[in-house]
């Protein structure tokens, strides 16, 4: 693929032997003799470069200056200077600005054909990390809370206005499995804080002493095996968002350290006498309920009150269950995907078990339940023996069955399946003749072998 190689060069002569050369290594390579021409290119777009080779001193300015002004408006490129020249100042500003890199003219055309290559490379991946995060923030969006039930559409709208407010800290309550971290990343990719940071961390995995050391980072010889200094996660969030996980479970002496840092904005590293200003965004989330934990004192309330800026309760799937409409087929279609299947076919009687269940687990119970079974359906049916929920029973319990002195009830409400319904009508009538088996096959109609056959293929017991 042909790239794009801005030269801004006043010397004719200069610039066309540039042009020359790296035109014969596969750039496009467009010239500018002024900043004004190179400013012309990039604010109508008309080319995109990848890397920016510059004169320093051109007829009408600095080109340091000229980077200075246009930098947050041009893409992800690469600057390299050419000097006459050089200087300290010079040299530390355009790395302060951000330059791939600074070179006095002459210089070899070879050595300068490793420095472009090298800025193309970095350049090449800083687009692939823009690529990624645009990915992301695409699919995290209000549209990927999935559903039309009342519940939804309210939590939906809340996330839309919170994200819009520059909010310093908020706390995501709910169920296991609700999908409070997705709620988390949306309103940080949908914020104003978007091209900065998202760090998360899970505050119940880790012990007090490594949670502490992770949040807010150590100098080296703060304590045996820190052997460097380790940035924080505090520090690795500024200008962007940290999204604290489970925070019910942590420690009540780091709540301390905590609420100290939310409250300044300052935090200091394990072993440091400096303190550091930060400015994050703080989203915390958890399955507790923190003000029965605050009045047990096992949550600390002022530290409560501070994240408590805003809050957000998301609905369980059993408050919102018209939503599995919405949700099965798309988690059967990313199963599919993800497992070369086609199923798409599910029957009446596997929409009444998935709308009977109460889904515990929530979103994430749902979707790897659907996933199992996807995983092991043999067609385009969907196969809803592998359910398996734990609620809808495959063998009969006391309120779907009923026994009268002559007959038996047996549902069909898809709870049984024929092998189930016969097993269980063998073993009643067994119980009722005492486990006779002549007497039991006269009741059933049938002979005493045939009784046999099925009595051993169950594993029912029988006297005789």
């Amino acid at each position: 693929m042909t790239e794009t190689l801005l030269i801004i060069e006043d010397e004719a002569l200069l610039g066309s032997e540039l042009a020359r050369f790296f035109g014969k290594r596969d750039w496009e390579v467009t010239i500018a003799q002024t900043l004004k021409q190179a400013e012309a290119h990039l604010s109508k777009q008309d080319i995109d470069p990848l890397v920016v080779l510059s004169d320093m001193n051109l007829p009408d300015g600095n080109a340091l200056d000229f980077l200075e002004r246009i930098k947050d408006k041009t893409g992800s490129n690469e600057w390299v200077f050419l000097t006459g020249y050089g200087s300290v100042a010079d040299s530390v500003r355009a790395v302060r600005l951000g330059a791939y890199d600074f070179i006095e003219k002459p210089c070899e055309l070879e050595r300068l054909n490793l420095l472009v290559e090298g800025a193309a490379r970095s350049a090449r991946a800083q687009r692939r990390l823009q690529q990624q995060a645009a990915a992301q923030s695409s699919r995290h969006t209000v549209d990927a809370l999935i559903g039309s039930s009342p519940q939804a559409s309210a939590l939906r709208s809340m996330i839309s206005q919170m994200a819009r407010v520059p909010f310093s800290s908020l706390i995501i309550s709910g169920e296991t499995g609700t999908g409070k971290g997705l709620i988390a990343r949306i309103l940080h990719c949908t914020g104003r804080r978007a091209q900065a940071p998202l760090i998360e961390i899970n505050c119940a995995a880790l012990p007090r002493e490594l949670l502490e050391s992770e949040l807010f980072g150590y100098e080296a010889g703060a304590f045996t095996g820190a052997k460097k200094r380790h940035r924080g996660l505090f520090e690795q969030a500024h200008t962007g968002t940290l999204f604290l996980d489970e925070i019910g479970e942590m420690d009540l002496d780091l709540q301390t350290k905590l609420l100290k840092a939310v409250e300044d904005f300052r935090i200091r590293r394990l072993g440091s006498e400096t303190e550091i200003a930060i400015d994050v965004q703080i989203i915390a989330a958890t399955n507790l309920d923190l003000v029965q934990k605050v009045e047990q004192g096992l949550f600390r309330g002022d530290l409560y009150h501070r994240l408590n800026v805003m809050s957000l309760r998301v609905p369980a799937l059993r408050e919102r269950k018209q939503d599995l409409d919405e949700l099965v087929p798309l988690f059967i279609a990313d199963s599919n995907s993800k497992s070369a299947k086609n199923v798409k076919n599910i029957s009446q009687r596997a929409w009444d078990m998935l709308k009977r269940y109460d889904w515990p687990g929530n979103i994430r119970e749902l979707r790897n339940v659907l996933e199992r079974c996807v995983l092991l359906a043999t067609d385009e049916n969907f196969p809803e023996q592998w359910l398996q929920l734990p609620n809808i029973s495959s063998k009969p319990a006391a309120a779907q069955t009923q026994q009268t002195e002559n007959g038996i009830f047996l549902p069909l409400d898809g709870s049984l399946s024929l092998q189930d319904m016969e097993k269980y009508l063998i073993q009643e009538v067994l119980n009722r003749t005492d486990e006779n088996v002549t007497a039991a096959a006269r009741m059933l109609g049938t002979t005493r072998e045939t009784l046999r056959y099925r009595v051993q293929k169950y594993n029912l017991k029988c006297k005789n």
